[in-house]
């Protein structure tokens, strides 16, 4: 199944030492051989040995291990005591790039993690599947006033089963977008919040195109 977003920010590297690095995930007994460590990634054998040997850790590879392994990055990059997510109590939740669009729409879907966010792992589990969770900015104003432009919405991309009166995250084409969605025989029609803005009618190919990535759970907000 599509989840709808993909960190693809394998390309970079981190200043940081391999071997301390591979030290401390072995020496929390978070894996226990270089070739778990590949298969862990996704990546084969060789490229964990090309790492070794250049001493440097893949950018890529710290924020999805921090993901898998509900760890701090900055503890996986520089050993930071302290720095680890806290046993059971915490979670590390992924903030992607790509900004949901509550207006007419968002091309900016790579989906590359730019950072993490804890949340206590009890209340994420109340809301949904944790590990399939990401943060996303919201920006335009079709969803107002329950939606402001420059929330931040928390997306449980396992709950993809439309339920009435819920906020998804729809993706169609190239654009993302934040609306409440109603299905209908033949049709999905996406409904904003705001009066000036007219219902979406999706028939026939579009509407097969479009996907439901996942449910908003949860919005943050800054005060300015």
């Amino acid at each position: 199944m599509n989840r709808g977003f993909v960190n693809k920010g394998e390309q970079g590297v981190v200043v940081s030492d391999f071997d301390e690095f591979y030290q401390r995930l072995t020496h929390k007994g978070l894996i226990g051989s270089q070739q778990e460590l590949a298969g862990m990634l996704g990546v084969n054998r060789s490229a964990v040995t090309q790492a070794k040997r250049r001493g440097v850790v893949p950018e890529g590879w710290v924020w999805k291990l921090a993901k898998r392994l509900g760890v701090d990055p900055d503890w996986l990059e520089g050993g930071v005591e302290g720095g680890r997510l806290a046993g059971e109590d915490f979670a590390a939740v992924p903030k992607v790039q790509a900004r949901l669009c509550a207006g007419g729409g968002s091309f900016e879907v790579e989906g590359c993690v730019e950072g993490y966010h804890a949340f206590r792992r009890e209340w994420l589990n109340r809301k949904g599947d944790p590990a399939s969770m990401v943060l996303m900015d919201v920006f335009g104003n079709s969803m107002e006033p329950e939606v402001r432009e420059g929330d931040t919405a928390l997306v449980d991309q396992s709950q993809q089963r439309v339920l009435a009166g819920g906020i998804y995250a729809v993706g169609l084409e190239d654009t993302v977008m934040l609306k409440r969605v109603e299905k209908r025989p033949g049709a999905v029609v996406l409904h904003s919040d705001n009066p000036d803005y007219a219902p979406v009618v999706l028939r026939g190919d579009e509407a097969m195109q479009a996907r439901i990535i996942g449910k908003v759970v949860w919005l943050g907000r800054e005060y300015r």
